[in-house]
């Protein structure tokens, strides 16, 4: 059973005029239809307006359907008796971290989605020990998240996701102001939450190097799929990306710049590890 179903979904936000009345409809998202498997690790990738976030938000229910169904773990995001358990099966983490932190110790940041359940204290305290340990972040339960690094703020988002037991995690454009650093923390942190914990990870991002390693990923142009597969098959269409206005991964350009030139290099390299071994092998 799918985890996420998304079935012809259609968004649109109203237009305002300078008179605060509403004087036409922007189309968002048009006639969208995927769906996220347990545990599948998906990357998102589109230019700014493409609808990426507005598909994010529909997931955990911040946005409705203009039309269609959005159905999480068989649950229909319309259906207001079921939006916060929705929300607790897919958590969401934003892009600048400081914009959810609302404690003043790690610990309690964690702590909070929990606590606002009703979980017992003792159960809840080995919760987040467990959800700290998981980010790697159990040394840093009694700073303060101000005093953090961004990429460590952020693996504290994931933490305090993780402590509502989601399914799937949505994350938009999270390591968008991080350093280079920063942003492998948080991407090695998503894929072994994925992989040794079976939890979906849905990404938005627009760096193409984080997406080399997801099961599939999906493009979106203003608001419909363009393409979808695995990393391979989308980044094979080096020219098809470039009219969408997307780089890609540095060593995938570099070998479609050598095969234009006639060297029999293969499709789909990704990494400048298969660049230089593909390199390696020709010479």
């Amino acid at each position: 059973m799918d985890l996420v179903r998304i079935s012809h979904l259609f968004h649109h936000f109203n237009r305002i005029g300078e008179d605060g009345s509403v004087v036409g409809k922007v189309q968002s998202l048009q006639d969208v239809s995927l769906s996220i498997s347990p545990g599948e690790f998906v990357a998102i990738l589109g230019h700014n307006g493409s609808g990426k976030s507005t598909l994010a938000r529909h997931i955990n229910a911040l946005l409705l359907p203009s039309s269609g169904q959005v159905e999480v773990d068989g649950m229909q995001t319309t259906s207001q008796e079921q939006v916060l358990l929705i929300r607790q099966n897919a958590g969401m983490v934003f892009q600048n971290p400081d914009n959810q932190m609302i404690a003043n110790v790690v610990e309690e940041e964690v702590a909070f989605g929990p606590e606002n359940l009703g979980m017992d204290p003792y159960q809840m305290h080995i919760r987040v020990e467990q959800c700290l340990a998981r980010v790697g972040m159990t040394a840093y339960r009694l700073h303060a998240p101000s005093k953090l690094s961004g990429g460590q703020k952020q693996r504290v988002s994931i933490a305090s996701v993780l402590a509502m037991k989601p399914k799937c995690i949505i994350l938009d454009e999270p390591t968008a102001m991080l350093d280079p650093n920063g942003r492998k923390e948080v991407i090695d942190t998503l894929h072994e939450l994925c992989s040794v914990d079976g939890i979906s990870i849905l990404l938005i991002t627009h760096y193409m190097e984080e997406t080399v390693s997801a099961d599939r990923v999906i493009v979106m142009d203003e608001g419909k799929i363009a393409l979808q597969g695995t990393p391979k098959e989308v980044f094979s269409q080096v020219q098809k990306l470039r009219e969408l206005r997307l780089d890609v991964p540095v060593a995938t350009l570099l070998a479609w710049e050598l095969r234009k030139e006639g060297l029999p290099i293969k499709d789909g390299i990704l990494t400048k590890e298969e660049l230089v071994s593909q390199l390696r092998d020709l010479l």
